[in-house]
C-alpha cells in the first residue's frame, strides 16, 4: 500500500500536480463596518485608486471571519465585532484584476479610526453622503440598506 502512495505522488509530480492546472477564483473579504452613526470607507493607496469599503484577500489557513477581522485592523485601526455575513458577491467582472469571491461582513466598529496598511485615508459617511465606490461596493451598500433585517437594528 506505501508503495503505491509514493508511485502516485511521485507521478503526480512527474507530471504535475492537477492543481497547477485549474484555475480558481480568489476570495477575499469586504466589511460594512458601522461605527460613530454611519458606515467607515477607506481610500485606496493602489489600483484601482477610488473609496471603497474595507477588505481584502483570505490568507491560506484563515476564516473568513478572522480575515475580516485582521482587514478591519490593518485598514481602519478599528476592532471590530461581526454582527452578520451579509451576502457573497460571485460575478467574475466584479473585479477587472481577477476573478474575486467576496464574503460581505456587517460588522460594529470599536477605537480610533486612522487609515493604515493599504488604505491611504479612512472616513465615515452617513448613507446620504456615500460616492462612487470601487468594485461592487455600492451595490453591497445597496444591498445592506434594503435589508429589512438591519431595519430592525
Amino acid at each position: 500500500m506505501e508503495n503505491n502512495k509514493a508511485n502516485s505522488t511521485e507521478e503526480s509530480s512527474e507530471k504535475g500536480d492537477w492543481r497547477d492546472k485549474i484555475k480558481t477564483p480568489h476570495v477575499s473579504v469586504d466589511i460594512i463596518i458601522r461605527h460613530k452613526g454611519g458606515i467607515v470607507l477607506v481610500k485606496r493607496k493602489y489600483p484601482p485608486y477610488g473609496w471603497s469599503l474595507p477588505g481584502g484577500f483570505i490568507d491560506y489557513g484563515e476564516s473568513a471571519e478572522n480575515a475580516a477581522i485582521r482587514e478591519a485592523k490593518e485598514e481602519t485601526n478599528l476592532d471590530i465585532e461581526i454582527v452578520k455575513q451579509l451576502k457573497a458577491y460571485s460575478d467574475p467582472k466584479r473585479d477587472n484584476r481577477l476573478h474575486c469571491i467576496s464574503i460581505t461582513f456587517v460588522a460594529e466598529g470599536k477605537g480610533n479610526l486612522k487609515a493604515g496598511d493599504d488604505a491611504k485615508e479612512a472616513k465615515i459617511v452617513m448613507e446620504n453622503e456615500i460616492p462612487m465606490l470601487c468594485f461592487d461596493h455600492n451595490k453591497i451598500l445597496m444591498d445592506y440598506f434594503n435589508d429589512p433585517y438591519f431595519e430592525l437594528h
